[in-house]
C-alpha cells in the first residue's frame, strides 16, 4: 500500500522524465514581496502570462511594517518590494492582499484560514516555511525563484521525489507542553540534518489530539531538521477547521470533498523508507540554547558538555550552564510559526492578571487581520493591555530582520519563530526559540521561567 505522500504525490505527476526530474502539476502558487520579483521579471523577458492565474495568491508580510501601515513605509527597500509586489499583480491579474486589506497577513498564516490549502493539494511558495500548510493534509514545500517563475508559467514544477519518513509520537502532552516543544524536542533529536532528502508523515495519537494550530506549528519547523517538508492525515479535527472558510468547497461540492479527504491516509501496510517514534511523555517545555534550532533542551536541563563551542561564544553561554533566571531582553510572540489565535491564547492565560516585567520589550504581532479579530471578539487584547502589553499590525516581524522590528546587537530575545541562526532577528541578537507559553513567562518575570511554575 502506498503512502499518504505517495497518493498526493503520484496523482499530481504530469510526466516522468528518465533519469531526471519528476512533472508535477502544483494546486496553489503563493507569493510573497521577497521572492517573486525576478519571476516576473522572466516572465515579462518572455513576453508570457501567468498560465493559470486563479491559482496564484499575492500578499507582502516579510518587509511590511508592524505598526502604521496606513502610512508610507519609511524603508525605501522595503516599500519597493512592497510597491514591486502589488504591480506585478496587478499587470498579471493576480489575487493581491496588500497592506491593510483585511485579507492581508503572513502568507502562511492567510492560506489555512481563507481556506485556500486544502487537504491533498500540492502547494508551494517562494518560502521554505510553506511546509505549514502540510497540517491541512497537502504536500506543501518551498521553492527558488526561478521554480516560482516555472510555475507561474505552466503551473508545474520540476522536482526529484523525496524519500518518505514516518515520525510518530505517542501518548498525552503534560501540562504546559505544547506543539512548539514538540518540534523543538523533535529537532533536537533528529539535529538540522536529520530530515534531509525526506518528506515527513506526522502520526500518532499525541498528533492526533493536536488542534489545528498545534499542527501548523508542527509542520511550519519540518523544514527545521532539514527535511523537505512535512504533513498530517486530514481527520475530522481538520474538516471541522476548513468548513465554511471563505474558499472552502461548499454544499454538496463540501460532502464530495469531505468523501475523498477521507481517503487521504497511509495503509496499514504502508512501507516508509524511515520510521521513528518517540513518547510524548519524554517531552517538556523546550528552549534553544545555540545558533540553529536543533540546539535546544528542556527549560530545566543544562547545555550539554558536546554543544558547538562557537555558537555558545555567540551566544554568551558555557557548557553546562543552566538557562533558568537568566535575564531576557526582548520577547515576540508571532512568526508563521506561532501567530495564530491559540498561541495569544496562551501567552494571555500566563499573562492574565500580572505586569510585563520592567526592562523587556514585548512585541506581540497576530499572523492576520483575521487573528487580530479574534484576539478582540475573545477579549485577549484587554488582558494584554492589563498586563502591559500591545498588540501590534499583523507581519512577519522580529521572525527576520527584513522590517523595523529588529533586536539590537548582544541583547537576548526569546521567541516563538522558527529560526535562530546568528544575526537572524537582527545583527548581533542573541535568539532562544521557544513555546508561546514560556516566552510569557520569562516576559512577565524577566528571566527565563519554567511555565508550569506559572500556569
Amino acid at each position: 500500500m502506498n503512502t499518504l505522500f505517495d497518493k498526493i504525490w503520484d496523482s499530481h505527476v504530469v510526466s516522468l522524465i528518465e533519469d531526471g526530474p519528476t512533472q508535477l502539476y502544483i494546486d496553489r502558487l503563493y507569493c510573497h514581496e521577497v521572492t517573486s520579483p525576478q519571476a516576473f521579471d522572466g516572465l515579462r523577458a518572455r513576453g508570457i502570462k501567468c498560465f493559470r492565474p486563479e491559482k496564484i495568491y499575492c500578499m507582502p508580510d516579510h518587509n511590511t511594517p508592524t505598526h502604521d501601515q496606513d502610512k508610507t513605509i519609511e524603508d525605501p527597500v522595503s516599500r519597493k518590494q512592497v510597491d514591486t509586489l502589488a504591480a506585478n499583480a496587478a499587470e498579471f491579474g493576480l489575487t493581491h492582499y496588500g497592506m491593510m486589506n483585511h485579507s492581508n497577513g503572513i502568507i502562511h498564516v492567510v492560506g489555512p484560514e481563507k481556506g485556500l490549502s486544502l487537504p491533498g493539494m500540492t502547494i508551494v511558495c517562494g518560502d521554505s516555511h510553506t511546509s505549514t500548510h502540510g497540517a491541512m493534509g497537502a504536500v506543501a514545500f518551498g521553492i527558488g525563484t526561478s521554480e516560482v517563475e516555472m510555475v507561474m508559467a505552466s503551473q508545474c514544477i520540476l522536482q526529484q521525489k523525496p524519500k518518505s519518513m514516518r515520525i510518530s509520537v505517542e501518548g498525552e502532552l503534560a501540562k504546559g507542553v505544547t506543539a512548539k516543544d514538540v518540534a523543538l524536542y523533535l529537532m533536537m533529536k533528529l539535529t538540522t540534518s536529520g530530515a534531509t532528502g525526506y518528506f515527513i508523515e506526522y502520526a500518532g495519537s499525541t498528533i492526533r489530539s493536536l488542534s489545528m494550530e498545534g499542527r501548523l506549528t508542527l509542520c511550519n519547523l519540518s523544514i527545521e531538521m532539514g527535511a523537505r517538508g512535512g504533513f498530517i492525515a486530514p481527520d475530522e479535527t481538520t474538516f471541522e477547521y476548513i468548513k465554511g472558510r471563505e474558499y472552502a468547497p461548499k454544499g454538496e461540492e463540501w460532502d464530495k470533498a469531505v468523501e475523498y479527504w477521507k481517503t487521504l491516509k497511509s495503509g496499514d501496510d504502508a512501507v516508509f523508507d524511515k520510521e521513528l517514534t518517540f513518547d510524548a511523555a519524554d517531552i517538556q517545555p523546550m528552549i534553544t540554547y545555540g545558533t540553529n534550532p536543533g540546539m535546544g533542551m528542556a527549560i530545566t536541563d543544562s547545555i550539554p558538555a558536546d554543544a558547538a563551542q562557537k555558537s555558545l561564544d555567540y551566544m554568551g553561554f558555557t557548557h553546562g550552564q543552566n538557562l533558568l533566571g537568566h535575564k531576557v531582553d526582548y520577547v515576540f510572540l508571532g512568526a508563521c510559526t506561532n501567530g495564530r489565535i491559540e498561541d495569544f491564547r496562551a501567552f494571555a492565560s500566563i499573562a492574565a492578571g500580572k505586569k510585563k516585567a520592567e526592562g523587556v520589550t514585548a512585541w506581540l504581532v497576530p499572523g492576520s487581520w483575521k487573528v487580530l479579530d479574534e484576539i478582540k471578539a475573545e477579549g485577549l487584547d484587554k488582558v494584554l493591555e492589563a498586563a502591559g502589553f500591545a498588540i501590534r499590525q499583523p507581519g512577519c516581524s522580529a521572525c527576520l530582520a527584513m522590517n523595523d522590528d529588529k533586536i539590537p546587537a548582544g541583547k537576548y530575545s526569546v521567541s516563538t519563530s522558527n529560526r535562530n541562526f546568528e544575526g537572524r532577528q537582527g545583527p548581533g541578537s542573541r535568539t532562544l526559540l521557544a513555546s508561546p507559553l514560556t516566552a510569557a513567562a520569562a516576559a512577565v518575570t524577566g528571566v527565563i521561567t519554567d511555565p508550569r511554575e506559572l500556569i
